[in-house]
């Protein structure tokens, strides 16, 4: 048996938006263990989903590439505001703030891969497999995503705070052109080319240890 369209569709759900949150609220609460507790105040340190959902990256880009079948899905919510300059010490504590949101969509991507074990020898509900199958995927999607060394892009804070400052001025400067890079790499399908073969590699460094 397989699902259909709008089958797939209601499965994502949960998944995409367990995701895209907990990668939020990590930003969040890392920048408030360093020192900044700008996200706490606004109550965006939380799982509540609709304190993060962004209509545009939430919602219609996800949907719009489950409806389309694309090779994979992604998407972005409203982010957590970080005042960097709140942080004991910005230039070093900006990269453990950005590494949190993709090190939540890896543990993610391993609690998926563990219940879909688990849901193979128990279970065997194939509303339940494709579940745990788009958690793996989009988890792995939002973090090697977000580890592109690009501006405003989790993986452009840490190469600003690793690189010395000099460059690291150059490149956070770039931010403003982050998005259209991005957008750039989507349409030119440049981005498939780059990520694909990643999701592939992780997904079987997963399979092999856990299925």
């Amino acid at each position: 048996m397989e699902l259909n369209t709008i089958q797939y569709f209601t499965i994502s759900i949960i998944p995409v938006l367990l995701a895209i949150t907990v990668h939020e609220a990590a930003h969040g609460y890392a920048a408030k263990y360093f020192g900044d507790k700008t996200a706490f105040f606004l109550g965006r340190i939380t799982l509540n989903p609709t304190k993060h959902i962004d209509p545009i990256g939430t919602v219609l880009i996800p949907g719009a590439l489950l409806l389309l079948g694309a090779p994979f899905l992604f998407g972005w919510a409203k982010p957590v505001p970080v005042n960097f300059s709140n942080l004991k010490n910005p230039k070093k504590n900006m990269l453990w703030v950005a590494l949190a949101g993709p090190a939540s969509n890896f543990i993610m991507a391993i609690l998926w891969t563990i219940l879909l074990a688990l849901s193979q020898k128990i279970s065997g509900s194939i509303f339940l497999l494709g579940m745990c199958q788009v958690g793996v995927m989009i988890n792995l999607v939002l973090m090697l995503l977000n580890l592109l060394p690009i501006p405003p892009l989790d993986g452009g804070r840490v190469a600003i705070s690793l690189l010395p400052n000099p460059w690291s001025f150059k490149l956070a400067g770039m931010e403003r052109y982050g998005m259209f890079f991005l957008l750039f790499l989507i349409m030119s399908g440049l981005l498939s080319t780059i990520l694909l073969p990643l999701i592939r590699l992780f997904q079987g460094l997963l399979a092999g240890i856990f299925l």
